[in-house]
């Protein structure tokens, strides 16, 4: 199977590479500068600026983009759409490393985590770009996209436990109340996805067992 991460040199991008290569897929990092993450193989060019031909003849694609400035936040949706338009079209999955502030809090999906009382107001902007993006991803009929939302607590350094619960729109709390995940965790959930999953036009969720 042949896979591009975008954005391969960041935190998360650089753990679903690692994920991806030992177990033995063709990983080509898609990066702005020198490549720093396990794969042999690298596009050095800025997501921007990624064409059709950049991209062709791969079984998937994963966006592992983030920003976090005032500044750069609208690129969550802007850079996500680029992406869309270049696959649009095609055969190829995009997987998108998502948010966990749009998660519903409520059967009816009319309440988010970022609009709970004690969502820290210091996210509140980034929760509410990421759930622009996802909301502009859902009226694609065009790409075969999956959107992965993590736990509330996403911990950059957290353990490799090898064990997570696959969840739907809303947060999911596992056995010990808890919405947690290390991105090594939701690294294997993505590379998961990526080999056996069919969350074609869904957005889903995972946590630590």
């Amino acid at each position: 199977m042949k896979i591009a991460v975008i954005c391969a040199n960041g935190k998360a991008g650089q753990l679903i590479v690692k994920e991806a290569v030992n177990r033995g897929l063709d990983v080509t990092a898609v990066v702005k500068g020198e490549n720093k993450s396990a794969a042999q193989n690298a596009i050095v060019k800025d997501l921007f600026d990624l064409t059709a031909a950049d991209l062709a003849g791969f079984d998937a694609v994963v966006d592992a983009f983030g920003a976090w400035t005032p500044e750069t936040l609208d690129q969550h949706f802007t850079s996500l759409k680029h992406i869309c338009d270049v696959l649009s079209g095609t055969d190829t999955r995009l997987l998108v490393v998502g948010g966990a502030g749009s998660l519903y809090v409520n059967a009816e999906h009319t309440a988010c985590v970022s609009d709970g009382a004690d969502f820290l107001a210091i996210f509140k902007p980034l929760a509410t770009a990421m759930a622009k993006a996802l909301g502009e991803l859902r009226e694609r009929n065009d790409v075969k996209w999956t959107y992965i939302s993590p736990a509330g607590d996403f911990q950059a350094d957290g353990e490799r436990t090898g064990k997570y619960i696959l969840a739907g729109e809303e947060l999911t709390l596992n056995a010990k109340g808890e919405s947690i995940i290390s991105y090594a965790d939701y690294a294997i959930a993505m590379v998961d996805e990526i080999e056996k999953g069919g969350h074609i036009g869904q957005r889903i969720s995972v946590v630590r067992e």
